[in-house]
């Protein structure tokens, strides 16, 4: 909280005086003395996250592959590769288990 003084406009400074905190101005005599605390408090509202690989409906035309699920040993899995880094780094290849009771996902 920034106060200014109303006589000089200066920035008014926090003074701890005798009997309570008050507000003072470096330039002329103006004191202004803190009678209660006052506090408030504003959360700002965070953001919706988009799914980056598209949702669920990314998966619904890709294809599968021999790949074993390191969750539920299923021996096919279906994939998807995005470019995800710079140009010249190789692609990310997601993975989706083709078992539809496991489902788990990870990337290589």
């Amino acid at each position: 909280m920034m106060l200014f003084c109303p006589n000089c406009g200066t920035l008014l400074a926090l003074d701890e005086g005798a009997q309570c905190m008050r507000f003072s101005c470096l330039t002329c005599p103006y004191i202004y003395n803190v009678v209660q605390k006052v506090t408030s408090r504003i959360y700002p509202r965070l953001k919706e996250v988009d799914d980056v690989l598209g949702g669920a409906a990314a998966w619904d035309n890709v294809d599968s592959t021999e790949e074993r699920c390191p969750a539920c040993a299923h021996p096919r899995a279906y994939f998807m590769q995005i470019q995800t880094r710079s140009a010249d780094e190789p692609m990310t290849t997601f993975y989706k288990c083709c078992n539809h009771e496991c489902g788990h996902r990870w990337r290589e």
